[in-house]
């Protein structure tokens, strides 16, 4: 494999890193029991009672929504969640949940880490796998196939360590979900406030925050309940080394209660880790197929042949 294709893996495996946030600990929304109604949009500052009702709407007609369209930017310094070079990452395309699928392209500086990185990269999430286009150039080193696969759950398995896993994300599975999960988690925040009303690309929108420490955020992870009581800890103890204390959320809940911005911030000894998210055409389609497996390479599989192929060197040279 030539040094470019190399320097377009170590993109990948940078864009995995922050689209493993995206996606990586996504739960059933439908299993999930909210209620309560809309409640009127004023301009007053809301009671947090008013507050409760207005997210528990929203959060009901997101999950019910299951799709939507959406652009998103993240900004990152260098040395957090796998960026070598931090800078910004801008994706735009549809997302689903339940089940959790994308197909975004990704655009930014981020990309550019590498000199022969491409400029974009189509990027497929299905079935709890993301597929990436890695260009023609790259094919060409990769027998012709085009579609690298990057396997975040069979890496976490291997490792045995959802410590580490965590590390490989930069805790950023804590910091952007879908849009109804994010939701729900804001409802779980004890500070959760409204700010006031504001527009959002012209719409009105009501505009709310709230923080939650790791130990919060943790604690309201549904995705999270799988772990035993020493995996957990273990998780706790592996975010706390990295530095992380907790996160911001904001959202801007439209008139029809859908929220049509979301911002998450996440400070880090490296600095700040931001995403913000503007969501459109709730209920859009989101049919997001797996690219031919005859035009897909398994990265994973890829580094393990090749780290055979050294070992078998160094048996035939008789070390």
């Amino acid at each position: 494999m030539t040094m470019s294709t190399w320097g377009r893996v170590g993109v990948s495996l940078t864009a995995l890193a922050v689209v493993a946030g995206v996606a990586g600990c996504q739960s059933d929304d439908s299993d999930t029991k909210r209620t309560g109604g809309s409640a009127a949009n004023g301009g007053e500052p809301q009671s947090r009672s008013a507050v409760t009702e207005v997210l528990t709407a929203a959060y009901e007609k997101t999950a019910a929504a299951k799709s939507a369209k959406v652009s998103m930017t993240m900004s990152m310094p260098a040395g957090a969640a796998g960026a070598a070079g931090g800078g910004e990452m801008e994706m735009a395309g549809v997302m689903g949940w339940d089940p959790m699928v994308m197909d975004m392209t990704m655009t930014g500086s981020m990309m550019q880490a590498e000199p022969d990185a491409p400029d974009k990269i189509r990027m497929v999430w299905v079935e709890n796998a993301m597929y990436m286009d890695m260009g023609a150039e790259a094919a060409k080193d990769m027998d012709g196939k085009r579609w690298m696969k990057l396997d975040l759950a069979a890496a976490a398995e291997a490792s045995g360590d959802p410590a580490a896993a965590s590390e490989l994300t930069g805790g950023m599975e804590n910091m952007n979900q879908d849009p109804a999960q994010q939701l729900a988690l804001l409802l779980d925040s004890p500070n959760v406030k409204h700010v006031g009303s504001e527009k959002v690309d012209g719409v009105d929108a009501q505009h709310y925050k709230g923080t939650l420490t790791v130990a919060e955020m943790v604690e309201s992870n549904e995705s999270l309940d799988v772990l035993s009581a020493k995996e957990r800890k273990d998780l706790l103890a592996g975010i706390d080394k990295s530095g992380i204390e907790g996160y911001d959320i904001e959202v801007w809940v439209n008139e029809d209660d859908y929220p049509v911005k979301m911002d998450v911030g996440m400070d880090s000894p490296q600095g700040a880790m931001k995403m913000s998210a503007r969501y459109s055409d709730y209920g859009a389609k989101a049919s997001v197929q797996t690219p031919p497996a005859g035009d897909t390479v398994d990265l994973f599989e890829m580094l393990g042949d090749l780290g055979g192929e050294a070992g078998a060197g160094a048996d035939d040279s008789g070390i």
